[in-house]
């Protein structure tokens, strides 16, 4: 963000009371320092606003129960119940394009998944154990939304809107951090047709999905082939009497993951050839068995494929011999799969690099565009009619239902006015490229936080561990805020400028860059890659594994803006505390090395 040029007393420091404008800092004048009577390492009172209850939200709830003390935390949920991307995407063959045993959280592993990928159903119900099992709905609100947020500077708070969305009712709330875990695949859209309600079918969207849609025996259009779309067509297909494929742009479509893995030659290879699996990747009950009784082969499992996942990164980057390995096959088996059928192939098969879109998994999905009843389109749509889809030609297709398989607004804008220093974030993410501090944080926006923000790792493996790091990062920044005694704290304009510039400068070397339509790039064919993270998935846990202060601006709570003010009456909490070793630096570990 650009709306406001800050000018501190020191490199970092704002002074507290401090009138805070678009464009420049109005200092006052200090008052008297005095000595605070408490002990170093005292924890003031803070009040937590979530937002979401989704695995991101779930994790947060926990990270902060195990590292806080004096603060309270409210969750608000939008949806009836917990669960996320999880509890909405229901449409047929929905399940997850990582595998299962490193799609959980690493504090609550479960040795019974029925799949090598999991299905969303199964999903849902892990998060549910695990909400239940860590007693979570006590500080849970669903069905609740945050329609609005405003900084007051002079408080040093955030003041919300919040609508009961059983009630209607809108009431306000405070809080002295925000953190937003709503997710960025989780406003779903529907596709820009002109005339999209003329229809008088069924028009469906797959993160919508009607419980009671029955498609069987119908004629569909299924309109998308990104991760919904290829894996909704096989899931549908055996049922309906014609299905018509509407193709926008060709994506990779990866060989099974176990083949891809084996063919690859990477660390997973060894022991995949020891499991126990069917034709559909389901593990058999005595595999179960075996993760549930040998927990040394269950780690030994989950930390290969990890480390099989963590070594994908190689393949984005371009020109690289592993890109050219991997296109050389992935172009191979999908000819097959298609039968070198030379209008399918050419339809589907892309010409940019691979990695450019997100590559998905899609068991059948091959197979079933090849089906006589399956007809693939290319044709752009000139819009919808009553009775079905007319393309540009003037050709009418006459259909039972559409399905829209389109995706989500992935362009960062907040879904409700936050209004921080430099004004409503909405407003300035519409005009200028989404920019954050190491994807958790925006400038000019104190004491908020985003899991998932801004040239996050989305793309880069498992959520659940992803959230993992970003939420410990996050709860050191408020535990540093508690006992040093910051009212504010929000990264500087010149650390997220700086931090744009090595990602604008970083992402021509890999494919996720390249031309062709990608939510990576919020939809667009070229521009900036605003939803990845410009490295690995080990290079973004080693970045946040320490807090860099001097990218960060503080307001202090001391009435004399005193940085120190924190160190207090001379006495430690540590010396205090009866249940603290006051001589832990006594210990082996106290000659440990620094890195």
């Amino acid at each position: 963000m650009t709306r406001r040029k800050v000018t501190p007393i020191a490199s970092n420091h704002i002074l507290a009371g401090s009138k805070v404008t678009n464009t420049k800092t109005t200092h006052i004048v200090r008052e008297p320092y005095s000595v605070l009577e408490q002990p170093l390492g005292t924890a003031k009172h803070v009040r937590v606003v979530g937002i979401g209850a989704g695995a991101s939200g779930l994790n947060m709830i926990r990270t902060l129960r195990r590292n806080l003390k004096n603060y309270e935390h409210v969750v608000y949920e939008k949806n009836s119940k917990i669960g996320g991307t999880w509890f909405e995407n229901r449409y047929p063959g929905c399940k997850c394009d990582v595998p299962s045993h490193n799609y959980q959280f690493s504090w609550r592993p479960n040795p019974e998944w029925s799949n090598f990928f999991s299905p969303a159903e199964e999903i849902e119900k892990y998060l549910d154990c695990v909400c239940e099992e860590e007693h979570m709905m006590d500080v849970i609100k669903t069905q609740h939304k945050v329609v609005g947020a405003w900084w007051d500077e002079s408080r040093g708070l955030w003041d919300l809107s919040v609508q009961n969305l059983e009630t209607g009712e809108e009431f306000r709330d405070h809080a002295n951090f925000i953190i937003d875990a709503s997710g960025i695949l989780n406003n779903w859209k529907w596709p820009e047709i002109p005339n999209l309600n003329t229809f008088q079918g069924e028009l469906i969207h797959t993160a919508n999905w009607p419980k009671d849609f029955d498609y069987a025996n119908k004629t569909v259009a299924v309109i998308g082939n990104g991760s919904s779309g290829i894996q909704v067509v096989p899931a549908i297909h055996p049922a309906i009497k014609k299905l018509y494929h509407f193709v926008r742009t060709p994506t990779w479509i990866l060989p099974p993951r176990i083949m891809a893995m084996m063919m690859m030659d990477g660390p997973a290879k060894s022991i995949l050839s020891q499991l126990e699996l069917d034709k559909k990747e389901n593990f058999s009950k005595a595999q179960i068995e075996k993760f549930k009784n040998d927990p040394e082969l269950y780690k030994k499992f989950i930390k290969t494929i990890e480390l099989d996942i963590n070594g994908a990164f190689a393949v984005l980057l371009n020109g690289g011999p592993v890109q050219q390995f991997a296109t050389s096959k992935v172009i191979e088996w999908m000819t097959a799969c298609l039968g070198g059928d030379e209008k399918l192939c050419k339809a589907l098969i892309p010409t940019y690099p691979l990695g450019c879109r997100r590559m998905t998994p899609a068991p059948g999905y091959l197979e079933a565009i090849r089906s006589p009843n399956t007809a693939v389109i290319t044709e752009g749509i000139a819009g919808i009619v009553p009775e079905g889809i007319q393309l540009e030609s003037g050709e009418i297709i006459k259909l039972d239902a559409i399905i829209c398989a389109t995706g989500f607004d992935t362009s960062f804008t907040p879904r409700f006015p936050l209004v921080g220093r430099g004004g409503n974030v909405q407003d300035i993410f519409k005009e200028e490229t989404p920019r954050s501090y190491m994807s958790c944080a925006l400038s000019g926006v104190p004491n908020y936080f985003t899991i998932m923000g801004p040239n996050a790792p989305i793309g880069h493996g498992s959520v659940f561990t992803l959230t993992e790091h970003i939420a410990r990062y996050i709860t050191r920044v408020i535990h540093k805020s508690q006992v040093e005694g910051i009212k504010a704290i929000c990264p500087s304009e010149a650390a997220v400028a700086d931090f744009s510039a090595h990602i604008t400068n970083f992402m021509p070397r890999t494919s996720w860059a390249a031309s062709c339509s990608s939510w990576f790039k919020g939809g667009k064919v070229d521009g900036p890659v605003t939803a990845l993270h410009p490295g690995s998935r080990i290079h973004f846990f080693h970045m946040l594994e320490n807090f860099r202060g001097e990218d960060w601006e503080y307001v202090y709570d001391h009435p004399s803006a005193n940085r120190f003010g924190y160190l207090g009456n001379g006495f430690s909490t540590k010396e205090l505390d009866p249940t603290f070793d006051s001589t832990w630096y006594l210990e082996a570990s106290a000659d440990a090395p620094l890195v």
